[in-house]
């Protein structure tokens, strides 16, 4: 037999409670925010009809969650990260600004302190031997299509095993390994040496893979590469380009890839195009430029100061 309680006003009075509605010290904020959520959560019990069996089952599912620290996993996988960037979407359109490179997920592998290198960047230490060798240079524009001299263009992906330096489980990559904050030249263009990443999944048992599977869904990811663009005067762009060809590149179970992440991947053999380059064997081009947008009224109105790991 299933029973609705939530619209009774012992109920309501409850959720004001605990919530610190009634009290008057405290955060206005937090207390908003733990009413909506917790509301939302009774209601959903009440009309779903959620039994004890099945919350505690969420209940444990949480702690496992916490115990693999993967909640930063999890919520891409679940949407939300980019929900967030719809929602920055929205505000930017409402104030008239025009994203010619579109922003997409963080993620939750970046790290800050990565060696800072003028122009070009050498972002492999050469241990991984099965990727193939990538060339990947562009410049770094402002809305008015001039070149930005000096921009950060700070660049991280992971090897052909699908693992980050400083998260890698096996412990066999340098510190920084594929990971540089490169600054543009003075016209605006950077470039980097690497490797070709491949694509890769969540940990594989782990309580992210058992509620995707839950849901019929994967846990992997296309090849791709991370990118924060800045500038002086200019607003702080976060975003990802995905390898053309990966066969996961419109099913990415983090919902990062949108229109205009996705550059041609031009492969060179030919012995001219190598001595040109400067490299000793056939390699892959992208050529890919970026846009920033200006300050809001002297503030950078989409940054996220959120917790990253530092080394």
């Amino acid at each position: 037999m299933s029973v609705t309680i939530f619209d009774q006003p012992d109920v309501q009075a409850f959720l004001r409670e605990i919530s610190g509605l009634d009290k008057p010290d405290g955060s206005p904020r937090a207390k908003q925010i733990i009413h909506r959520l917790m509301s939302d959560l009774f209601k959903a019990i009440d009309e779903l009809d959620i039994t004890p069996d099945e919350y505690w089952a969420g209940i444990a599912w949480v702690n496992e969650l916490g115990i693999a620290g993967q909640a930063g996993l999890i919520s891409p996988g679940l949407g939300l990260d980019h929900f967030l960037d719809l929602r920055m979407d929205a505000q930017d359109a409402a104030l008239g600004i025009d994203n010619k490179t579109p922003r997409t997920i963080e993620g939750p592998l970046y790290v800050a302190g990565a060696p800072v290198v003028q122009g070009h960047a050498r972002l492999d230490d050469g241990r991984d031997t099965d990727g193939q060798l990538l060339l990947m240079h562009g410049t770094v524009f402002n809305d008015a299509g001039q070149p930005v001299p000096g921009a950060q263009v700070e660049v991280w992906h992971c090897d052909t095993r699908g693992f980050y330096s400083h998260f890698d489980p096996t412990g066999v990559q340098a510190p920084f390994n594929m990971r540089r904050t490169i600054i543009a030249d003075q016209q605006g263009r950077y470039s980097f040496r690497s490797i070709l990443p491949n694509g890769y999944g969540v940990p594989p048992g782990s309580p992210t893979e058992k509620l995707l599977f839950a849901l019929g869904r994967h846990g992997q990811r296309p090849a791709h590469i991370h990118f924060f663009i800045s500038a002086d005067g200019q607003r702080k762009l976060t975003t990802q380009i995905n390898i053309a060809g990966d066969p996961l590149v419109n099913d990415d179970f983090a919902h990062a890839t949108r229109d205009g992440l996705v550059p041609e991947v031009v492969e060179h053999g030919d012995a001219a195009s190598i001595a040109a380059a400067g490299l000793e064997g056939p390699f892959a081009e992208i050529v890919f430029d970026f846009h920033l947008t200006p300050l809001v009224q002297g503030e950078d109105n989409q940054i996220c100061e959120r917790p990253r790991a530092a080394a």
